[in-house]
C-alpha cells in the first residue's frame, strides 16, 4: 500500500513539473517572439492575442496574461466539471503559468525580438518559425503527459464528451481556420498576419507530431530468405535488435521459406539494406511503424 501511495505521490509531482516547464515554453514563444511581431497563434490564444491587439489599438491598456486567461479558464473550469477533474487542475496551472510567465520574462527585463527594429518583414518569418517550434515543444509535453493542451484540445475534449461520434480533428480545423479568416480582419486587412497565423500553425503541428510520433517510429522489416540463420545472427550482432522468424510457404513454388521480421531505427535502414544485398535470393519489404514501445533496444 505504502508503495502505491509513494508512486502515487511521484507521478502527481511529475505531472505539477510538466504543467509548470510546459507553460513556461510557451510563454516563451508568446514573449520572445509572438506578442512582439504582430500575429496571432492559433486557437483559443489566437482569439485573445487578437482581442488584445485590438484593444490596444482602442488605446485601451489590458494585460495580454489576463486576456490569455479570461479566454481559456471558463473553458478549463467546464473540463474540471464535465470531463477530468485532475485534468482540468492541471490545464489551468498550466495556463496561469503560460499567461504569466510573459510577465515575468518583462520584468526579469529581457526584451523580445522584434522582426520591425531592422525594417526587414522577411525577418517575421523567423518570429513565426520560432514560436511554432518552441510552443509546440510545449504542446507536445501538455499532449503526452495529459492528453490536452490548451483551450482548442479542451473544447474539443467537451465536445467529444457530449458527441462521442463527433470528428474532433474537423473541429479543431475549423477553430484555427476562423482564427486565420479573423486575423486578416484585426491587423488593418493585411496578408501578412495571416500567413504568419497559418505559418505558425503548420510549424507548431508538425512540431507536436514528431515529438508525439516521430521520435518512437520504427521501420519493420519483413524478409523471405533461404539463409535465416545467417540473416538472423548478422542482423542482431549489426544492429542490435531482435528478430523473429516466420516459416511460410510460396504460393507459386509450394516451397518452404522463412521469414525474418526485424523492426529498426530510420537512421538504420541503410545499414538494412547493405546486410540484404548480402544473401541472394531474399526478398525483403519494409513499412512504417508509427509507436514503437516495450523492450525495443533504442
Amino acid at each position: 500500500m505504502k508503495i502505491l501511495e509513494k508512486k502515487q505521490v511521484i507521478n502527481t509531482v511529475i505531472d505539477l513539473l510538466i504543467a509548470i516547464i510546459a507553460g513556461l515554453v510557451v510563454s516563451v514563444a508568446y514573449y520572445f517572439f509572438q506578442n512582439s511581431n504582430g500575429f496571432a497563434p492559433g486557437g483559443v490564444g489566437g482569439l485573445a492575442t487578437m482581442t488584445y491587439h485590438y484593444l490596444l489599438e482602442a488605446n485601451i491598456n489590458v494585460e495580454w496574461a489576463y486576456l490569455m486567461l479570461a479566454f481559456n479558464i471558463p473553458i478549463f473550469i467546464l473540463v474540471t466539471i464535465f470531463v477530468n477533474r485532475k485534468l482540468g487542475a492541471y490545464l489551468i496551472l498550466y495556463m496561469f503559468v503560460q499567461s504569466f510567465g510573459t510577465t515575468l520574462w518583462s520584468e526579469v527585463g529581457f526584451k523580445p525580438y522584434c522582426a520591425e527594429i531592422n525594417g526587414q518583414d522577411f525577418e517575421v518569418v523567423f518570429a513565426c518559425i520560432a514560436t511554432g517550434v518552441i510552443s509546440g515543444f510545449g504542446f507536445s509535453l501538455m499532449l503526452r503527459r495529459f492528453g490536452a493542451s490548451g483551450g482548442t484540445y479542451a473544447i474539443s475534449a467537451l465536445l467529444k464528451k457530449a458527441r462521442p461520434a463527433l470528428n474532433i480533428a474537423y473541429v479543431s480545423f475549423l477553430m484555427d481556420s476562423s482564427v486565420v479568416g479573423i486575423s486578416f480582419f484585426v491587423y488593418g486587412m493585411r496578408i501578412t498576419p495571416v500567413i504568419c497565423t497559418l505559418l505558425n500553425l503548420f510549424v507548431a503541428n508538425v512540431v507536436v507530431d514528431y515529438f508525439l510520433s516521430g521520435m518512437r517510429e520504427g521501420f519493420k522489416f519483413e524478409i523471405i530468405t533461404d539463409s535465416p540463420e545467417e540473416l538472423s545472427q548478422e542482423l542482431i550482432e549489426k544492429l542490435h535488435h531482435g528478430v523473429t522468424e516466420v516459416r511460410v510457404e510460396g504460393m507459386y513454388s509450394h516451397t518452404e521459406k522463412f521469414m525474418v521480421v526485424c523492426i529498426i531505427r530510420k537512421k538504420q535502414i541503410g545499414e538494412m539494406m547493405k546486410i540484404i544485398k548480402k544473401y541472394p535470393g531474399s526478398f525483403a519489404n519494409y513499412s512504417k511503424v508509427n509507436e514503437v514501445f516495450g523492450r525495443f533496444r533504442k
